[in-house]
């Protein structure tokens, strides 16, 4: 059938309409509703303010083999900075906040100079600390730098507050005080004849050895050997038997309490007869139960680094007994030195009236402090002056006092 243009057009438009009446529309995006305002947060207590803080390091080993040293000088720093904060610290008519910043520098020099660095760069107002002449000395350089104070409340080695720095203190005798009286206590109390000398070559170990060596010498004593070992080492029986072949009297040991509880265990097994002695390393409430069954009543001898005698002993027996009360532990050494060193230099940020490092600094050159370890005054070097030392024996596991040394 022949159809004409206009009905070819019309037919087409009508099949047009169809397809697009006949095509599904796809149905609008439907827009996602938008999320439910989060509630607004809890407004932050208002921080106290950096100019409210004072900040204070404390830097010891609190891993490895004499943690328990210092975790003891650790909690020394916490009694002391939670008595100051409760009792209120006054600064340019505003009440301070001191706050704590504690290090473990394992008894490692590198760790120790790590440690001294954080520190700096978290500005503190002073160090309280380190406990080992070997990491105290290398740190020391770090903080004379920045310009921060820092008093060691153990370190002996006169090393550290002979460099020169300004801001370099410790509230403890040295390694010439402590060697040299023990060296003549050696010849002339306990009559060894023939002396024997073992140093773990730490700054510490070595330094109060060589003292201990010349107090014999000067005494009139004779140093039958002098042998070497590590702070770290565990077997000490090639050396003992070599001072043994020299018919040893006494042994000295220039190191911690760590290493020589394992080496009067092996000096009894050679059957080495001798007094054991070493310095304030070696003076602590641990070294019984590191030395075991081996440690007879009288067979050693020490010497802690300060001392408190008279009216004073009443200051150090309460402080032992708040310590015990609080951590329910013994003090070990030097938690009370510690205790000591961290009320002496707030004391000095009062006298100033200021916690930056370069005004209280010339207030804590000056210092004059009763504290429970005793009267605290520093030389034109940081030593204490007219530092004591207490003598010590062990009688059924306890330190037991024989004499305060000045």
């Amino acid at each position: 059938m022949q159809m004409n243009f206009r009905t070819t057009l019309t037919l087409c438009a009508a099949a047009a309409l169809m397809v697009a009446c006949g095509k599904k529309e796809e149905p609008a995006p439907v827009a996602a509703p938008a999320p439910a305002a989060a509630p607004a947060p809890a407004p932050a207590p208002a921080p106290t303010a950096a100019s409210d803080v004072i900040k204070i390091g404390h830097v010891g080993p609190t891993s490895g083999a004499i943690a328990h040293l210092g975790k003891d000088n650790e909690n020394g720093a916490r009694m002391a900075v939670e008595e100051l904060n409760a009792k209120g610290v006054m600064i340019g008519g505003k009440k301070m906040t001191i706050e704590l910043l504690p290090e473990d520098d394992a008894g490692d020099p590198k760790q120790g100079t790590a440690v001294a660095t954080k520190l700096v760069d978290a500005k503190v107002n002073g160090v309280i600390g380190h406990l080992n002449s070997g990491t105290t000395i290398p740190a020391s350089a770090i903080y004379d730098a920045a310009g921060i104070p820092q008093i060691s409340p153990s370190a002996t080695n006169p090393k550290y507050t002979r460099q020169g720095f300004k801001g370099v203190f410790r509230v403890v005798a040295d390694d010439v005080h402590l060697g040299s009286t023990l060296g003549k206590y050696a010849v002339n109390t306990l009559k060894g004849k023939s002396i024997g000398v073992i140093d773990d070559r730490t700054a510490y170990g070595q330094g109060v050895a060589d003292e201990f060596k010349k107090a014999v010498e000067a005494a009139g004593g004779t140093i039958a050997g002098h042998e070497f070992t590590t702070d770290k080492a565990t077997d000490f029986n090639a050396i003992l038997t070599t001072l043994k072949g020299k018919k040893v009297d006494v042994v000295f040991f220039g190191g911690m309490d760590a290493v020589a509880g394992p080496m009067i265990k092996q000096m009894v097994q050679l059957g080495i007869k001798a007094k054991f002695m070493g310095g304030d390393g070696i003076c602590s409430g641990e070294l019984p139960k590191l030395a075991g069954e081996a440690m007879k009543d009288d067979m050693v001898f020490c010497a802690e680094a300060g001392g408190v005698e008279g009216e004073q002993k009443a200051g150090m027996e309460k402080f032992r007994a708040d310590f015990k009360a609080k951590f329910n532990a013994d003090v070990q050494v030097y938690a009370p030195y510690v205790y000591d060193a961290l009320n002496v230099m707030v004391a000095a940020m009062v006298k100033a009236d200021s916690a930056d490092p370069a005004k209280y600094l010339p207030e804590l050159k000056k210092t004059d402090y009763k504290g429970v370890t005793g009267n605290i005054a520093f030389d034109e070097k940081g030593d204490i002056k007219n530092g004591a030392l207490t003598l010590m024996t062990y009688k059924g596991g306890k330190r037991t006092e024989l004499a305060v040394i000045r």
